[in-house]
């Protein structure tokens, strides 16, 4: 009798054991906030603020183009169980926008654009829409660290201290960023501070560095080119003799290519001076898989390509 009570006693003590263990390993689930992120860039700010209290989800990886990206049912579930969401914002995941206005019925759901304020913003060429890419003007990228802070903080206020401090080193970091960009290029000479890319994604860049910026195609890749748009930037790299042309990452190299054939029929040599990281980052656990790594990439890339 007395060992049937032992071994009764035993399964219970085991199943209360096991339950315990269940509880509290949903009651950890609970510390780290579940984040979804569109692009590369806004998941990094995130995963430097929130450090081991977030987990981050980013729909968007390297070589994804999100001008043109659309959401797939696995998306939509990760956006579903996320307990916030952040998004560029300024039509930069245009195809997205119902999605995210059906979303923040339930949930905070931030796009980061709106925290940059609207003397940083830069207007598109041909409509009263501003340019989406903000994450090249570092300056105006600090207003989205601090506006990250701000809603992870509110999401877990036992946290805020945490998320600060994360957030004012992440500041330096990037100030830092900011500096070694403004001295690198200043070493291209004036004449040849020219960029030419695929699509006109740089142009906070160009205005924070002084730097021109040409591109075949509009802010959107969504937008269309033609011969003529080819001709007329053939035109200008021959005119100006301008020597390096730069591939995208997220975009076809061939638009590129026929500008580049185009400037060797008319006899001016011209070369493609590299790839820059432009609306997708590199591959996670490479130095252009984090934002300061792929923005330095692209600084060094250059200024080694004009200089």
């Amino acid at each position: 009798m007395k060992r049937w009570l032992v071994v009764a006693f035993t399964i219970v003590s085991m199943g209360l054991l096991a339950a315990c263990n269940s509880e509290e390993t949903a009651t950890d689930g609970l510390d780290e906030i579940n984040v979804t992120t569109t692009t590369g860039q806004v998941a990094d700010v995130v995963k430097n603020i929130g450090g081991d209290k977030v987990k981050v989800d980013s729909l968007m990886g390297p070589g994804v183009d999100p001008h043109l990206y659309q959401a797939s049912q696995g998306d939509i579930k990760k956006l579903d169980e996320a307990e916030i969401i952040f998004y560029n914002g300024l039509h930069l995941e245009g195809k997205m926008d119902t999605i995210f206005e059906k979303m923040s019925k339930d949930k905070p759901t931030v796009a980061v654009g709106d925290s940059v304020p609207e003397e940083m913003l830069l207007g598109a060429d041909d409509s009263d829409a501003h340019d989406p890419h903000i994450w090249f003007d570092i300056e105006a990228w600090i207003y989205v660290v601090d506006a990250v802070e701000q809603e992870l903080s509110k999401l877990s206020p036992d946290d805020k201290q945490l998320f600060e401090e994360n957030a004012e080193n992440y500041k330096k970091e990037l100030e830092e960023l900011h500096l070694y960009a403004q001295e690198q290029i200043q070493t291209i000479p004036e004449e040849s501070r020219v960029l030419v890319t695929a699509h006109d994604a740089f142009k906070y860049f160009g205005h924070a560095y002084g730097l021109e910026v040409m591109g075949l195609q509009g802010l959107s890749t969504d937008s269309d080119y033609g011969l003529k748009d080819v001709q007329d930037l053939v035109d200008t790299l021959v005119d100006r003799k301008i020597k390096a042309v730069f591939v995208e990452s997220s975009i076809s190299e061939n638009s590129i290519s026929a500008v580049v054939e185009g400037a060797q029929k008319e006899e001016h040599d011209v070369v493609i001076g590299g790839e820059l990281f432009s609306d997708a980052m590199g591959k996670e656990g490479t130095e252009e898989g984090a934002y300061t790594g792929m923005f330095k990439h692209n600084v060094d890339t250059i200024v080694g390509s004009l200089k």
